[in-house]
């Protein structure tokens, strides 16, 4: 695991923001078992191939996971927003719309294409 990411996961402040941005980094892994990882815009990036791949990041109440090169997906519309090559779901305490195995899914996916 990259230092400033690790850095960025213990800095996570409220206990269920840290434990689910935990999964959602495990979650990229599995989707894209060579990844690489930086912090950017002080949130942490994941790519394949040098090009971005997925990105957590956390608000007052919510953690926004964002899946890149997702243009070819199909998603749910009503939990997912923005333009068609990036989608981010927005997840608050006690929600998980969708299970953290078909997140990673949509990430190999859209990943399979960098």
């Amino acid at each position: 695991m990259n230092e400033d990411v690790k850095l960025f996961l213990e800095s996570v402040q409220v206990p269920w923001q840290a434990e689910l941005c935990v999964s959602l980094r495990d979650a990229v892994q599995q989707a894209i078992p060579d990844m690489q990882e930086r912090i950017q815009y002080k949130k942490p990036h994941f790519l394949k191939n040098g090009k971005y791949a997925a990105v957590i990041s956390t608000s007052k109440d919510a953690v926004s996971f964002t899946i890149f090169n997702a243009a070819e997906l199909t998603l749910p519309g009503n939990l997912f927003d923005g333009p068609p090559e990036r989608k981010t779901i927005k997840l608050r305490s006690g929600e998980l719309p969708v299970e953290l195995e078909q997140l990673s899914t949509w990430v190999k996916e859209a990943a399979s294409g960098l």
